[in-house]
């Protein structure tokens, strides 16, 4: 077939550089972006009166019929072509002559697959950011539920001090409260029209890149014809807060993982997102949140790709640019499935509560509350911190936790404790007495949760002003 650009040439490519040249095997992925932006780019030459009202209708009318075949499956996007802005102009010039051949007036393929990766890839911010909300939901629904679950909580995997489920479960919803924030900042840079600068110079034609941009839904054009050909910053935003929103959903898989296991016993994954072994019949295996957590690599390896691919090209295009589909193509997908399958993994978790406070008691999470019950009493902090480290080593002795020594046993060991050090260093009293903004107490829980819902309030009409979420 002839290229589109083969008039300067007198032999045809090579079928193997044709090949290592195309990009149609993975760019027909935008097809409805490009038929979009090829109609609003028609739209605005009619208006500008570069073309007829009857061109622009043939033009139209040419491109929603392509697409509408593609989406039935009547018409295929083959290797025939050398990318999918190829297959669509030459499908338009077949079903329309030569209305179709005047589309590319004050184009360029240059601003055109600047313009239909932009769209593609705003449209996946709206798609992630949606898929965040809908955890960051799941996680402030079990929050709620799980006030009153306590755990021990833990530094260098070691139990330190007691907390809820609720504040375990909060500090996730933290990291992805910033993963949303960062997704909604990549939008608000990412959302100017390049179409319009050409191959890198503008054109003179005399287009109207305002009206092409509110056509599409961007705020404006962008201001720099060539920056708008070679910028791809946002497609790099966009990995780099996907790599951010995957280590998040590693470290979470990887406390799921050790959870579930034998010896913690904290959860019950459901059936549903488990497997088991074909020669163990035991088994019951976190497979899900082990593929996350395998999946992150993947994702940073994108990131790093096309940061290398970037990092020494000259103004303006350059080919090397073609190499930045691929991989953000495939983090897309990944990080939007993982996102999909933990939320749904995490729905499904069964949490066994009579063990994670059996867990906290016992690996002397209340220390610090006891070494604070002997300052309040006028013990020095640092005496205090020497005593209770004698009292712990003392309990590992007799194996028990220190709630489980008589009276007489902790005045052995320091005559200050009394009676009332039991209440002082239960389980409940560690935690509600905690009080400040942030802490693990009901009170202070109560108050974030507060402060969340509002926040995810504000974040869904944000979403639905971007077209990515609706009302239930």
């Amino acid at each position: 077939m002839a290229q589109l650009w083969g008039g300067r040439f007198t032999k045809e490519t090579d079928k193997l550089v044709y090949a290592f040249n195309a990009s149609v095997s993975f760019d027909k992925k935008l097809y409805a972006h490009d038929i979009k932006g090829s109609i609003a780019h028609a739209r605005m030459l009619k208006k500008q009166g570069v073309i007829t009202s009857k061109d622009e209708e043939q033009i139209i009318n040419g491109l929603n019929s392509i697409l509408n075949d593609i989406e039935n499956g009547s018409v295929d996007i083959t290797d025939e072509y050398e990318d999918i802005h190829s297959f669509v102009e030459a499908q338009l010039i077949k079903r329309t002559g030569d209305a179709g051949k005047k589309l590319h007036t004050g184009r360029s393929r240059n601003d055109q697959v600047a313009l239909d990766m932009r769209m593609y890839t705003r449209d996946q911010v709206v798609q992630t950011s949606g898929l965040v909300y809908d955890l960051l939901e799941t996680l402030i629904d079990m929050m709620a539920e799980h006030i009153k679950t306590y755990m021990p909580g833990f530094t260098h995997l070691q139990k330190a001090q007691p907390v809820t489920l609720a504040h375990h479960l909060g500090a996730y919803f933290e990291m992805f409260k910033r993963d949303l924030l960062r997704l909604g900042d990549i939008y608000e840079r990412m959302n100017y029209c390049p179409l319009g600068a050409g191959a890198l110079a503008g054109t003179t034609y005399p287009l109207d890149r305002d009206y092409t941009a509110k056509l599409l839904d961007f705020y404006g054009p962008t201001l720099n014809s060539m920056d708008s050909v070679s910028d791809r910053d946002y497609l790099i935003e966009y990995l780099a807060a996907a790599s951010t929103m995957m280590m998040h959903l590693s470290r979470f898989s990887e406390e799921i993982i050790i959870w579930n296991s034998n010896e913690y016993r904290y959860i019950e994954i459901d059936d549903s997102y488990s497997t088991g072994s074909s020669i163990m019949p035991q088994k019951k295996n976190p497979d899900i949140a082990e593929l996350i957590r395998g999946k992150t690599g993947r994702v940073y390896g994108a990131l790093m790709a096309l940061l290398t691919t970037m990092k020494g090209l000259p103004l303006a295009y350059n080919k090397d640019m073609q190499e930045d589909k691929e991989p953000v193509f495939d983090a897309i997908d990944t990080v939007n499935g993982c996102l999909a399958l933990f939320t749904g993994m995490l729905k499904t978790i069964s949490f066994n509560k009579e063990t994670m406070a059996k867990s906290a008691m016992n690996g002397f999470t209340n220390a610090t509350d006891a070494a604070d019950y002997l300052v309040l009493k006028g013990v020095p902090f640092r005496d205090a911190h020497g005593i209770i480290g004698s009292l712990v080593l003392y309990c590992i002795e007799k194996n028990k936790s220190i709630d489980e020594l008589s009276i007489e046993e902790l005045k052995g060991i320091c005559p200050e404790f009394d009676e009332d050090i039991y209440d002082a260093i239960s389980l409940e009293t560690c935690v509600e007495k905690r009080l400040t903004k942030g802490a693990p107490s009901g009170a202070a829980m109560e108050e974030v949760l507060k402060i969340n819902r509002g926040f995810l309030k504000e974040q869904k009409e944000t979403l639905k002003r971007r077209g990515g979420k609706e009302d239930e």
